[in-house]
């Protein structure tokens, strides 16, 4: 059994496009504190390459992804900052 992801913050990005999309979370994320999780939502298809893709560009965590039919949830972790 999985344990359970409880996030921070949720984002419901719905048909959004991945630019968007992309620049609504980086917004989003700015935000947040370092490692706290934030759930996204989208029903994008697209966005099941361009978000792993950009969180390995941004060094966050894609924790999880999930997909049922065409909507999907990624679960991302705010990096640490390096001061």
């Amino acid at each position: 059994m999985t344990a359970r992801i409880e996030p921070d913050h949720t984002y419901d990005a719905g048909p959004t496009g991945c630019g968007e999309l992309i620049m609504n979370l980086f917004l989003t994320m700015k935000k947040m504190r370092n490692e706290q999780v934030i759930k996204v939502i989208s029903y994008d298809p697209g966005a099941r390459e361009d978000i792993p893709a950009w969180c390995r560009l941004q060094n966050h965590l894609l924790l999880k992804r999930e997909d049922e039919g065409k909507v999907s949830q990624y679960y991302i972790q705010k990096k640490m900052s390096h001061r």
